[in-house]
């Protein structure tokens, strides 16, 4: 039954990168900075066939900051449908690869390309936000990778929820049921 819902998992997290309006699409990124967690909801882009989770940032955020001395971070994404919640926790690394990140920038529409042009970086005290200066021909588009080490799954369901955990040793997962 494990394998069934390592599968399940793995449908979800794919689907959550490729489908619009799925609810894996968007989930919280928890990193730690100064001893104190911090969380943003990120945009999941793709996920890897070894289960790696793709996000894009500016490298000027926090975020970038707080990947770089901790990489250890926990992702979180709930199906409200499913009454599904899956934990991830693994280790985060910044790709800042040019011609990576140069084929990748060519995809992504125009309108999101402003968010990775912008003259001063995110965070910073503005007067006015809507009078933002954009660059013109550069950018600080990156993209993070984590690799999960560890899944934690909850499925909220009646007569009895289901709980697993999954941790990943070498190329393998093994999985545990847990009590909800």
């Amino acid at each position: 039954m494990e394998k069934l819902v390592f599968q399940q998992i793995k449908n979800e997290l794919i689907n959550g990168s490729v489908k619009k309006g799925h609810p894996f699409k968007y989930f919280t990124l928890s990193t730690l900075w100064n001893g104190k967690p911090r969380q943003r909801t990120v945009v999941l882009r793709k996920v890897q066939p070894d289960l790696q989770l793709l996000f894009y940032t500016d490298k000027r955020s926090a975020k970038v900051e707080q990947i770089k001395k901790y990489p250890s971070v926990s992702a979180l994404f709930y199906h409200p449908k499913k009454m599904m919640q899956l934990q991830v926790e693994g280790r985060a690394t910044v790709k800042e690869h040019p011609e990576m990140l140069r084929k990748i920038w060519k995809s992504i529409p125009a309108t999101s390309k402003r968010d990775y042009t912008t003259v001063l970086p995110p965070g910073v005290k503005t007067e006015n936000p809507s009078a933002l200066e954009y660059l013109k021909e550069d950018n600080y588009f990156c993209m993070v990778q984590i690799q999960p080490m560890r899944l934690e799954y909850l499925k909220l369901n009646q007569p009895h929820h289901l709980r697993v955990k999954f941790e990943k040793t070498g190329d393998d997962w093994s999985g545990t049921f847990l009590i909800p």
